[in-house]
């Protein structure tokens, strides 16, 4: 059996790749989940709460039929019942607004863009701040999975930010 012993600087070379690519692909998981909250956001622009309504309705019937107490479906229904026109617009410009910042970033980010770290580092700091905030009222595990995720996401900006700014050309 041959062993091969790696030198040190071939090692971190790899390890770098390594974590750049974690980098990239984080980023462009990003960039779906800002697409997707945008294509959300434009379409709850769209629709009408009537719309929602119905589908909720379309949605449940048959489990209400079979279970009139289905925690779920009464749930969802109730929710559609009492989604205001004011609610539907908060949520379609908070989806439209969170992801458009998103994209932006994710585009500077995947350009190498030199701004696009420390506002990345900041946007993500305050989605964040307001995740935790949300998360003392709902307790939604989804917040935490999404947390961890951005705060995972700001070790490989800060990360690349730090080789993006040791390889630029001295002044």
């Amino acid at each position: 059996m041959i062993h091969f012993r790696l030198d040190g600087d071939l090692d971190a070379r790899m390890n770098e790749r390594l974590i750049h690519r974690t980098f990239q692909v984080s980023v462009l998981l990003k960039g779906a989940h800002a697409v997707v909250e945008c294509a959300a956001g434009i379409a709850l622009a769209l629709i009408t709460t009537g719309t929602i309504t119905g589908l909720a309705n379309a949605i449940t019937q048959e489990e209400l039929i079979e279970d009139p107490n289905d925690f779920v479906a009464t749930r969802l229904l109730s929710f559609a019942q009492n989604f205001s026109v004011e609610s539907k617009h908060f949520y379609a410009f908070y989806l439209l607004s969170h992801g458009a910042v998103k994209l932006l970033l994710v585009i500077g980010l995947l350009r190498g863009k030199l701004w696009s770290y420390p506002a990345s580092l900041i946007v993500l700091g305050m989605f964040i701040l307001y995740q935790l905030y949300r998360f003392s009222y709902t307790h939604a595990a989804g917040l935490v999975v999404l947390t961890v995720f951005d705060i995972f996401m700001m070790g490989l900006i800060w990360h690349e930010y730090g080789l993006m700014r040791r390889h630029l050309p001295a002044k």
